[in-house]
Order: structure tokens, then sequence, then C-alpha cells
């Protein structure tokens, strides 16, 4: 089966066709020839991943999911959560977002967290959502060089490494998005 993944995350990406590795083939944009910035402006994960399916399937005609994942911090009131990717502004890089989350966090005893990703997919004429959260906590100093985004600064429940340290074949097995893409990939090669 193939299936469009719609997303400009290269990350993302890889990590995807990681975890669907022998099950399922994914597309990239760049695979049916999409090279559009396709903006993000809901209120929560399931609009933004709703968002981005409905551009594809509207403009290109594809079967497709997407995704949105967000960093939810009990002490910051669930923030940054949809704004994860630009929680530090705008034009902000993963560098900056984590150190403003390591800013925002100084001399908060609370440090739980936890990621949570809302995969929206559209096949067949009817939309599905699937949601995958690991819960966990913010340390105090960034570890390890795997991953991408906040990873060097989450600490997994029941785990002494962080999804940066751990690295991607223990990470793609526990994440909230390898979560979220098993209830997927079930549901696809069930159907």
């Amino acid at each position: 089966m193939k299936i469009v993944f719609t997303t400009n995350n290269q990350h993302k990406l890889d990590e995807i066709r990681k975890i669907t590795a022998g099950k399922i083939e994914i597309l990239s944009l760049s695979d049916i020839d999409c090279h559009d910035d396709i903006e993000e402006n809901g209120t929560t994960l399931e609009e933004n991943a709703l968002i981005k399916a409905r551009y594809i399937k509207d403009k290109f005609g594809f079967d497709c999911f997407a995704d949105d994942t967000g960093l939810e911090v009990d002490a910051l009131d669930g923030a940054p959560g949809v704004y994860s990717s630009r929680y530090a502004g705008e034009n902000c890089n993963p560098q900056d977002n984590m150190e403003k989350m390591l800013r925002e966090m100084q001399g908060k005893e609370n440090r739980k967290a936890r990621f949570r990703t809302v995969i929206a997919l559209l096949l067949n004429g009817k939309q599905h959502f699937f949601e995958g959260i690991i819960n966990g906590e913010i340390i105090k100093e960034k570890r390890g060089t795997a991953g991408f985004g906040y990873d060097p600064i989450f600490l997994p429940d029941g785990y002494s490494k962080t999804f940066a340290e751990l690295g991607d074949n223990v990470k793609n097995t526990i994440s909230h998005r390898a979560i979220a893409t098993r209830q997927l990939i079930h549901f696809l090669l069930s159907d």
C-alpha cells in the first residue's frame, strides 16, 4: 500500500518511514510534486493535522495523512502545545525553543510533560484520527545528539536517557509518533 504523508519536515518523514518500513510505502510531498508551504493556523493539534491533510486532498486528490505534535508541560499550563515548533518566535529553530523552555522551567519543581501526536487520515472520503502520547519530564540541561526538536531535554517515563540519547531504534518504538503511527498502520492494513 502507498499513501502520502503531508509534511515538509524531513526528520518526521524519515521517522515515519522507519516506523512503517516493510508495511506501507510512504510518499513524500516531493514525490507528488508538491513544494507548497502549507500554513498551519489551527488552534489544536487535530485542526493543524486536518488542515494539512485537506490541503493535499483538495489540491492533489490523494488520500493522505498528516500529523501535528505538541510538547505539553504541566508547569506551563500545557504550553507550548500546538505552538511547540515556534515557541521562541516565528523564525526560531529547535535550539531557540529548547533554550526558552529551559529558562521557563528554571525553579519549577513540577517538570512533568508529555509529547502528544495527532494523525489525521483522509481515506476513501472519510476522516480518521489517531493519537499517541508519551509521558515524561523536562530535564534541566540538554543531553544527547540524536533525534530532533525537544528530544535532548525530554526524559520519557521509565527511562534514564532522553529521546536524544536513546537513538532512533528505541525512540521509534516508544515515542508519541510511533504510538499514533502504529494505530494508523493497524487501521490501514485491517481495512
